[in-house]
């Protein structure tokens, strides 16, 4: 399994991938923080990190699934999956070496962002003065978040050969698992009856409950259970194959 995992970060770093993905998100960070000026943190009348994780999962919904695309649809179309299925490993192992090479890629793409925190943190009159509690939530919020959509992105994936139609499809079901519950909440039929409820069905619900700085145990049940539910249907999907 680690020998699939470190062959994934090696084809990350070994070409362009990984760098254009990390520079992008970084680029795309820097001009929303410290350029335009709608959410340039030195507008503000006080310290807060609140843009960057207001923006992030709306760039995550592009880019972490230009990083899964490749993940089973390439080895699909090389033929590189019947020789890894002869290998001692199973579907599983091999779902989660991909699955956490692509979620450390997105840790290595989050890290440099922790030089904001520290700049807002410098900023602060008096100096410090900060949410730093609301901020370390968001923080995890956004790997749970990550975790979600690499693990939709794996299973889109594995559903077809074409890297394209496997990133159009993670896309569309990224943005429906967050947003599309609560746009499916403000239908007549839901208002005033049961709204919440399929609120708390998308992802966005619990990744603004958790950003508050409350790691409630109902927001973690939840980004596990997604992301279980999806690497689980990936393996499905890997193993119906043989049938």
């Amino acid at each position: 399994m680690w020998s699939i995992y470190w062959k994934e970060i090696n084809a990350f770093f070994s070409s362009l991938i990984g760098y254009v993905v990390i520079g992008i998100f970084l680029l795309l960070m820097g001009l929303v923080l410290w350029v335009f000026p709608d959410t340039n943190l030195l507008n503000y009348p006080y310290a807060t990190l609140s843009p960057l994780f207001d923006t992030a999962p709306m760039i995550f919904l592009f880019l972490i699934p230009a990083i899964s695309m490749r993940a089973f649809a390439e080895e699909q179309q090389t033929g590189t999956l019947e020789l890894l299925a002869t290998k001692p490993v199973s579907e599983l192992q091999i779902i989660l070496a991909k699955f956490f090479a692509d979620w450390s890629l997105v840790v290595f793409a989050l890290l440099p962002s922790l030089l904001y925190y520290y700049t807002e943190y410098q900023l602060g009159d008096p100096k410090g003065n900060l949410d730093s509690g609301a901020i370390w939530g968001s923080y995890i919020g956004l790997l749970l978040l990550s975790a979600v959509f690499i693990a939709i992105g794996l299973f889109a994936s594995s559903l077809t050969k074409n890297q394209i139609i496997a990133f159009l499809l993670a896309v569309f079901l990224c943005f429906l698992m967050h947003w599309g519950f609560y746009f499916f909440s403000k239908l007549p039929i839901f208002v005033g009856r049961g709204d919440d409820l399929v609120q708390m069905l998308g992802v966005d619900y619990h990744y603004t409950s958790i950003s508050k700085g409350v790691i409630d145990s109902r927001d973690l049940l939840y980004y596990f259970s997604v992301t279980a539910l999806f690497l689980s249907l990936t393996r499905l999907s890997l193993e119906s194959r043989k049938w």
